[in-house]
């Protein structure tokens, strides 16, 4: 750094030399006299003195050129009227005589910000130059989609860094901006088609900035793909200030097609809820619960307990976590099964936590079809573990995270987590502990879900399986749900069920058919599609909301309060023990249990459109020999 100010700093005293020479000539009308060019040599040392120190001290040199902004410019007229307030100072008390009038160091003053922003404005301008010289490799020709304030940022990177991409057009999607110049690269009206604008300016590549909502991703990489152009996604501004990602431009991913409009957070509401408390989470080291243990490091909690019976998952998380270098927060691992009450009390007892999430749980539908008794343990009497400890030990707030495969539900993964949701508002009716339940559909990546598995699949050169032309689900990013999730724990209510909006229903079809488009390959020539048929437990479609819940009122953007009937406490707590007997018998005493319990908890008009659809809990079928 010091090198710079010996290089920088003789550069601006010649161009400080010429603004004053100049101004002295111009202020007497180009006069060249033996007596003006004395009192030049007069106070050019003077003036070199103040201008060199005030260049010094306000750290000037040590902008770098290359990358010349408004806020440079800005610091330059700072600079120089700093200058020449200290040299018309002097003047005024007569500390360098008449040798440098008033007026000269007016003149000198406009000088001084022209030559050094020309000086400045050159350089980035001569650097950014010589990336299109003729003996470098040709750019790629590219569209960046949008012409708001992100996207001219996007423009801007791309024209300041070593990009492999030239930027020739930018569209404007509202036509606000068309026909305008940005940047030196002309804007156009989306609305004249993408095809022919790309064919117009020769260009391969459309940019899309990552904060662009899923809908229109698709729809952009569905023109691309018919016209033979390559979509590409490019990291939002914001990203790349806050560290997230850098200026590196990646394929079209699932996540992107999927993309919703992005949430707005009540920041205060939950990192009051969480910032300098002890939190803890249940199934830390799974999808949900992992992501949850990501975000709330970030909000600083005085510690936090990681809760897993994975081993292998739990020594994951660490690593990771060991890898962000955190040490403003105590983190804790704790490997064991949640229903271990006495281990994990003396856990509650020793740290004490203020808010508990549930993330743990077996999700997998079918596999919990034929594991009964361990759907029962883990799902409710696990749950149960939890919320017992959350109330002995007063926990402040206690999350559990749930399902929509709990509204009317047909399998036995639903059951359980319907059962655990009950539990939760059953113990919230007479705790001091106020526990919430966040239900919410599927998230996109997570251990089990339909992405790896039809990514693997591709992988192999298909087919894809697919259980029925008509199947859809509701989807989000694990991130956005675990942000909704933590902002559902710091407005819920006790014992209110919370429901994320999840948007419009995806056709499980339809993510099959853009995975294959996004692996560059066709369907079905390269790779097809079957269709096995339903599987034990499933549905056609998932619900969030039981019939008397459709009135839900929204308590956030994106969150709804369900509202229940009252809980019958005692019921629940008797289903529990019924349920806790059964699972120590066979799957099919098991299955019978939980089917009755169901039928308690599920009104029958509720249940019936379900019945020529599905039929419930029914056991699975050997094949034959």
């Amino acid at each position: 750094m010091k090198y710079r100010l010996v290089a920088t700093l003789p550069v601006y005293l010649a161009l400080y030399t010429l603004s004053l020479a100049a101004a002295f000539f111009l202020r007497f009308d180009l006069e060249i006299s033996e007596d003006l060019t004395s009192r030049l040599w007069e106070s050019l040392p003077i003036a070199l003195v103040v201008k060199g120190t005030v260049f010094t001290a306000t750290r000037e040199w040590r902008r770098r050129h290359r990358y010349t902004t408004m806020n440079d410019i800005v610091s330059i007229v700072a600079t120089a009227s700093l200058s020449s307030a200290i040299l018309l100072t002097a003047h005024l008390m007569d500390l360098i005589g008449t040798s440098l009038p008033r007026s000269v160091i007016a003149i000198d003053w406009l000088l001084t910000v022209v030559a050094t922003g020309m000086l400045r404005t050159t350089v980035r301008v001569a650097i950014e130059s010589s990336h299109y010289r003729p003996s470098r490799p040709e750019k790629l020709r590219a569209i960046v989609f949008g012409a708001d304030p992100n996207s001219i940022s996007i423009l801007r990177a791309l024209q300041s860094a070593k990009s492999e991409y030239k930027v020739v057009a930018m569209l404007d999607q509202t036509g606000a901006t068309a026909k305008s110049l940005i940047g030196g690269v002309p804007v156009v009206n989306a609305k004249r088609g993408i095809a022919q604008i790309a064919d117009r300016f020769s260009a391969s590549h459309l940019l899309i900035p990552s904060g662009v909502e899923g809908k229109t991703v698709r729809e952009l990489h569905a023109v691309c793909q018919e016209n033979e152009l390559t979509a590409r996604v490019i990291p939002d501004v914001n990203e790349i200030v806050a560290g997230r990602v850098k200026l590196t431009i990646r394929d079209v991913t699932i996540s992107d097609l999927l993309r919703r409009e992005p949430t707005l957070l009540d920041m205060a509401s939950i990192t009051g809820c969480i910032a300098e408390k002890t939190v803890l989470v249940t199934g830390a080291a799974g999808s949900i619960g992992s992501e949850c243990c990501r975000q709330i490091v970030d909000l600083k909690p005085r510690k936090l307990i990681l809760v897993d019976q994975s081993e292998f998952g739990m020594f994951q998380i660490e690593q990771e976590l060991v890898a962000r270098k955190i040490t403003d927060v105590e983190l804790i691992y704790v490997i064991v099964d949640i229903n271990d009450q006495i281990t994990l009390g003396r856990v509650f007892a020793e740290h004490l936590p203020d808010l508990v999430f549930h993330a743990a749980a077996y999700k997998h539908v079918p596999l919990m079809e034929h594991n009964v008794q361990i759907a029962i343990r883990n799902n409710i009497l696990g749950t149960k573990s939890i919320v017992d400890l959350a109330d002995r030990f007063g926990v402040d707030r206690f999350v559990m995270i749930s399902t929509d495969k709990a509204v009317r539900p047909t399998s036995i993964m639903g059951s359980t987590k319907l059962v655990g949701e009950k539990y939760l508002q059953a113990v919230a009716s007479k705790s001091q502990t106020k526990f919430i339940t966040v239900r919410f559909g599927n998230v996109l990546n997570s251990a089990g879900s339909v992405v790896p598995t039809f990514r693997r699949q591709i992988l192999e050169g298909g087919p894809i399986t697919v259980t029925h032309p008509e199947m859809t689900r509701f989807f989000m990013t694990i991130p956005e749900a675990v942000q909704l999730v933590l902002q559902a724990g710091a407005i819920g209510g006790n014992g209110q069920v919370l429901i994320l909006d999840m948007g419009e229903p995806v056709k499980i079809v339809d993510l099959a058919r853009d995975m294959i488009s996004l692996s560059g390959l066709r369907y079905p020539e390269d790779v097809d599609i079957v269709f096995t048929g339903l599987r034990p437990g499933e549905k056609m479609y998932e619900e969030l909301f039981y019939g008397n819940e459709t009135t839900a009122k929204k308590v956030h953007e994106k969150i709804f309060c369900a509202e229940r009937e009252p809980i019958n406490a005692s019921a629940v707590k008797r289903h529990i023990l019924e349920l806790e007997q059964a699972s120590r018998g066979s799957a099919d005493e098991a299955r019978q249990a939980i089917q009755a319990v169901i039928a308690d908890y599920v009104d029958q008009d509720e249940a019936t459109p379900m019945i020529h659809q599905f039929q419930p809990f029914a056991a699975p079928t050997r094949k034959a020999a």
